[in-house]
């Protein structure tokens, strides 16, 4: 047992300065890699300047702290006791971000034990994984390039908006049909697939030239666009 106490408790070689900065320039750069890959695969409307700042700076804050526990199992206990102390209330919207966290915060684990080869071959094969699996629309049963709404007489019917869409898309779908203005329009919402995903204007004009037609909006897939 005292053996056993003093493994625990001894202190551990203490690493030369050159060791320690480029542990964390490696973290620094693989944090750097992790955030890029970021940026490049990112979908949706929740991008956060702030948060692709923080994939940098996890992954030297966990980079620092494997260097301050080494091999010494008191260091580490007493630091998971403080980390347990602080309250994460952060919520994240995609799932997907979260994985970038752990892969942040896992890159710079491995610069801090100084495994580098496992750092830098796990970052880049995160970082094809992910770019792979944006590029293919892995997991999409159907990719839509955007949504349409447009507001229509609710006497006028549907067959003048199809016959549009059918024009110039590829591929269309309802999503919702609602009443508006008490009941005198029709809300109307199409998922669409363009012919031409970078002109969406023809489409846009031919709807506002539907008799009564009006707010006739375009929402990309990628962000927000009102036309």
């Amino acid at each position: 047992m005292e053996d056993l106490l003093r493994l625990i408790l001894a202190p551990d070689p203490i690493l030369p300065w050159q060791a320690v900065v480029l542990s964390l320039v490696y973290a620094f750069l693989v944090g750097m890699t992790v955030a890029w890959i970021y940026i490049r695969t990112h979908q949706g409307l929740s991008y956060s300047r702030a948060f692709v700042q923080t994939l940098v700076l996890a992954s030297l804050v966990a980079s620092m702290l494997m260097l301050a526990v080494g091999n010494n199992l008191a260091r580490g206990v007493a630091i998971l006791g403080s980390m347990a102390l602080i309250r994460f209330r952060s919520t994240m919207k995609d799932p997907r971000d979260m994985v970038f966290v752990f892969a942040s915060l896992a890159a710079g684990i491995a610069m801090g034990v100084r495994a580098y080869a496992v750092g830098v071959a796990g970052t880049a094969i995160f970082g094809a994984a992910a770019w792979l699996l944006r590029y293919t629309d892995f997991g999409a049963k159907e990719h839509h390039d955007g949504l349409v709404r447009v507001f229509l007489p609710a006497d006028g019917g549907g067959d003048p908006v199809r016959a549009v869409l059918d024009r110039h898309c590829r591929r269309w779908v309802l999503v919702t049909l609602r009443e508006a203005e008490g009941g005198r329009m029709a809300e109307q919402n199409y998922h669409i697939a363009l012919h031409d995903p970078k002109n969406p204007g023809a489409l846009l004009e031919d709807l506002q030239k539907l008799p009564g037609a009006k707010g006739v909006t375009f929402f990309s897939q990628e962000a927000a666009v009102d036309f």
